[in-house]
């Protein structure tokens, strides 16, 4: 991420998956297969000539004709990289004005910890920033643990995870949260 960049705000998810490490990072750095574990993606397209590593680039589509850019910026051999979230040549989605995504994975025994991060600033200035306290972050955390569980399922089992079975996912996860 550049240095210049502040006041950011991150919503993050942390998840255990049974999966090793090597393994979890073979499919993380799989740069096209996102629209397996990412609710609301339905295609993904490299955009570059570069699969992988920094500058290599894709589109996310939630729709045949919507789609977000995301081009990678840091990489971290075997642990994980930082993409900027962006459209073309203009800023990200709104209602950011700025937005990266991190994947990171660590060893947690024989399995692998996953951390998935939405860091941005939202547009708007002190209005936007009173929103995203009230309001915005709690959605954006929500959104980043879907991705989280959504990949876990995807990582342990190989099958793309469906609106319907991100739904059964977090009814589990919930149900786990209150016994715990």
């Amino acid at each position: 991420m550049k240095a210049s960049i502040t006041r950011n705000r991150e919503a993050s998810a942390e998840i255990t998956i049974g999966i090793s490490r090597d393994k979890a990072w073979e499919l993380l750095q799989d740069f096209s297969i996102a629209h397996n574990y990412v609710p609301g993606v339905i295609k993904t397209e490299i955009t570059t000539k570069r699969k992988y590593g920094i500058d290599a680039s894709r589109k996310v589509f939630q729709t045949e004709t919507k789609a977000i850019d995301e081009t990678i910026e840091e990489w971290n051999e075997g642990y994980g990289f930082l993409l900027r979230l962006h459209r073309n040549n203009a800023g990200p989605p709104f209602p950011f004005k700025q937005a990266w995504f991190r994947y990171s994975i660590s060893d947690d025994g024989i399995d692998t910890r996953l951390n998935t991060s939405l860091i941005y600033t939202v547009r708007w200035g002190l209005f936007g920033q009173m929103l995203d306290c009230i309001l915005l972050n709690r959605i954006i955390k929500g959104k980043i643990r879907d991705v989280a569980l959504s990949m876990k399922a995807y990582y342990e089992s190989g099958e793309r995870v469906t609106p319907a079975k991100l739904s059964r996912i977090k009814k589990g996860a919930a149900k786990q949260d209150q016994n715990s």
